[in-house]
């Protein structure tokens, strides 16, 4: 099985950090919209090392169609074929509020996007008119100037980040992958996202091999009690983050779990973020995440994901991970190759 890790940090640590990643095994490398830009990290990876790199994710809906598609086929062209656009949709606070821009039907704004880029990169691999005209955009109009014209490399893929089932059918629908949400256990992928990806591919009269599967979870490694008990709390805090947010209460309900969102909800409002950890119990924690040594995650990668991916995106939340323990749990995936 394939593994991507996150580059994290500023962008003028990015070149160096991606060589280091690459060191400990990484297949490929994907970025994270928080703190700095989500593609200038990749801009400056792309010409440090020689494996898979995407965007994981960025944020579509404030972002112009056009936009992505040439910051898409521009890192298309600097990667030499190895680029993978990964978009989300974001929730309604933050599109409001931090990006300042509408908020309205994810689902059909994030299903049309994809529509989009992909009419544009049709117009320039083709050089035909271009003319996409949706509910939400419209593009008619690509002047030779502003036409780069065919890729060397082809069009990158693009990935949609998904987790209820309207956004999850649209990505089967339409995109060429499933950023599958890393809050997501075994049993809610099984009982709710297959089903949605079956009625997206039958809705755009797609085969399973249309669509790419990218599992995404959250990794707690250590060995000695100390480091897996700092794995713990990390995974458990971004657990709480995300188990208080009513977007992410589908995942609990399945598991009986429910009940604990509003009081999540409430802890977070008052910032009481140690009381949300808390809350986190193991089981919870085991059905969500995968915590243990090295091997033991390899192992529990498989079990998860290995019916379903031959890749997976690894995230390692809020704890100092050891990097010699991600090289030792990569190796123990190399087994499954």
């Amino acid at each position: 099985m394939k593994i991507d890790l996150q580059l994290n940090g500023r962008p003028e640590d990015a070149a160096a950090r991606a060589k280091e990643l690459v060191a400990l095994g990484a297949d490929g490398l994907f970025t994270f919209e928080g703190a700095h830009d989500v593609f200038v990290p990749l801009v400056a990876a792309s010409g440090a090392v020689q494996v898979d790199l995407m965007t994981n994710v960025a944020i579509a809906l404030p972002r112009s169609p056009l936009h992505l598609a040439h910051v898409a086929n521009d890192l298309q062209s600097l990667s030499r074929g190895r680029f993978r656009l990964g978009l989300g949709s974001q929730v309604r606070p933050h599109i409001e509020r931090r990006y300042g821009t509408e908020w309205s039907r994810p689902a059909a704004r994030m299903r049309e996007s994809v529509l989009a880029i992909k009419a544009i990169f049709t117009a320039w691999e083709e050089r035909s008119p271009l003319d996409f005209a949706g509910e939400f955009t419209r593009h008619t109009f690509m002047p030779p100037t502003f036409d780069p014209g065919p890729n060397p490399y082809g069009t990158p893929e693009i990935c949609l980040g998904a987790l209820g089932p309207l956004m999850t059918r649209a990505a089967a629908e339409v995109a060429d992958g499933l950023l599958v949400m890393p809050f997501n256990s075994a049993r809610h992928f099984r009982e709710r996202t297959m089903p949605a990806i079956e009625e997206g591919l039958a809705l755009g009269e797609r085969t399973q091999s249309d669509l790419a599967i990218y599992p995404q979870v959250l990794v707690g490694v250590g060995r000695t009690p100390d480091e897996l008990d700092a794995a713990e709390r990390g995974v458990r805090s971004l657990l709480g983050f995300y188990a208080s947010t009513p977007a992410y209460r589908p995942v609990l309900e399945v598991d009986g779990w429910e009940d604990i969102q509003p009081e999540l909800n409430s802890l977070a409002r008052n910032r009481e973020f140690d009381a949300m950890r808390d809350l986190i119990d193991r089981d919870m924690m085991n059905a969500i995440a995968v915590v243990g040594t090295p091997e033991e995650c390899a192992a529990k990668i498989i079990a998860r994901f290995g019916d379903h991916a031959d890749r997976v995106c690894c995230y390692f939340p809020g704890y100092p991970v050891v990097d010699e323990h991600i090289a030792e749990m990569i190796s123990a995936l190399e087994a499954d190759r």
